[in-house]
């Protein structure tokens, strides 16, 4: 069966990887560049690449990370509002 070059009964049996492997490269580009809306390695924000970020939006998602103190972000918060 091997002796021949293929699989014998199938000789283009090298189609079945071929696929599989373009397959998952596919898949992992369509992953890596959100899948499902998730974002960059799923953890991005849910909006479209065109839209930027407003500047309260920053200051909760700093204020979320830990990135500044709760007097900080409500200093920040008040110059911003007024």
């Amino acid at each position: 069966m091997w002796m021949n070059g293929g699989w014998g009964w199938m000789p283009w049996g090298w189609i079945f990887p071929l696929i599989f492997l373009v397959l998952m490269v596919v898949f992992m580009v369509f992953m890596m560049r959100g899948g499902m809306g998730g974002g960059p390695m799923c953890g991005g924000s849910h909006k479209t690449s065109g839209s930027a970020e407003t500047p309260r939006e920053t200051l909760d998602r700093r204020y979320a990370r830990g990135e500044i103190t709760r007097e900080e972000y409500q200093q920040m918060r008040k110059d911003l509002e007024g």
